[in-house]
């Protein structure tokens, strides 16, 4: 009997001690754990919290905690890119701003200090402070619509559009100007009419800055043109040119915002950047997208994809 109870003490014993060595490297993991992703949540890194154990509650948690942290180090990244964004965005204002005001500054001190200045060559400078006035109005409204399209607040709703009207109605706006470069057009609208959800208003100006972009960037190729076809889910709309091209290592960030560079088509807001990066997002508010696609010299395709209706 005392041998008996001398077992049990030790077994019960053995268990207690157990648990203890347990519940030890439990609280030594926790602890750990802890210090860990203080450390990581403390600076900048891409560092995981790595522990082993059998523990499946334990592994359960590291999963979600890594899960979190790779959400933290997403969200901080976007962060550092949009202030990046940001810093560039308000460098290229205040160039874009600076440039015509200190134009009009100049014509306006002329004005004020030669007051013998002929009647001509007074409207010759007033005329150059209206352009340089309305230069400033335009980048101004540039950056306006694309903080209210990323703000959510611009009013695009969707309906059902005819594709082929719409296109066809841009492209012979555009004509007499790409005729007067000596640009050839090539059209590829079908007769009939294709019809998608989108926004008229929204693709008219989608379709302008594209337009307008390869006239502008393409015209050393001597042609440009605009296709639209479709597939059972899709109409697309190509505008394309022959002309220089956008480089294979630029075709990923041309849509970013702020993206400038010498060569690229993104002018056609005076530098700002802000080009086709509003075009992107009119797009996306039409739930379409568009890609870019460009051999220099050869042919550069901006394409749209919108959902198809049937009749």
């Amino acid at each position: 009997m005392t041998l008996c109870l001398l077992l049990i003490i030790l077994l019960l014993a053995g268990i207690i001690l157990y648990q203890r060595k347990v519940k030890k490297e439990q609280d030594d993991t926790i602890q750990y754990m802890h210090e860990k992703i203080q450390a990581i949540v403390n600076k900048p890194t891409n560092e995981k919290v790595l522990v082993a154990t059998t523990n499946p509650e334990i592994q359960q948690l590291l999963i979600t905690i890594n899960a979190l942290l790779d959400d933290k180090q997403k969200v901080l990244a976007t962060h550092r890119k949009m202030e990046d964004s940001m810093k560039k965005m308000l460098a290229n204002i205040s160039h874009d701003l600076k440039t015509p005001l200190t134009v009009v500054l100049g014509y306006i001190e002329i004005l004020q200090l030669q007051s013998s200045i002929s009647e001509e060559e007074r409207q010759r400078l007033l005329t150059g402070v209206h352009a340089k006035t309305l230069e400033v109005l335009k980048i101004i409204h540039t950056f306006f619509d694309l903080a209210k399209l990323e703000a959510g607040d611009a009013n695009y709703p969707i309906t059902k559009i005819n594709v082929c009207e719409i296109c066809r109605k841009n492209i012979l706006s555009f004509y007499d100007m790409v005729t007067s470069v000596g640009l050839n057009i090539n059209i590829s609208i079908p007769e009939l009419p294709m019809y998608a959800l989108g926004n008229e208003e929204a693709l008219d100006r989608v379709l302008n800055n594209l337009l307008s972009n390869a006239i502008a960037y393409g015209a050393d190729g001597n042609v440009i043109g605009l296709t639209v076809r479709n597939d059972e889910t899709n109409i697309y709309i190509d505008v394309w040119d022959q002309g220089k091209g956008i480089d294979e290592y630029h075709i990923d960030t041309v849509f970013e915002r702020m993206y400038t560079l010498e060569d690229s088509r993104n002018k056609s807001f005076q530098g700002s950047g802000l080009g086709l990066t509003i075009t992107k997002r009119l797009v996306e508010i039409m739930d379409g997208s568009i890609q870019l696609s460009s051999i220099p010299y050869k042919k550069t395709i901006f394409t749209i994809a919108l959902k198809r209706m049937m009749y």
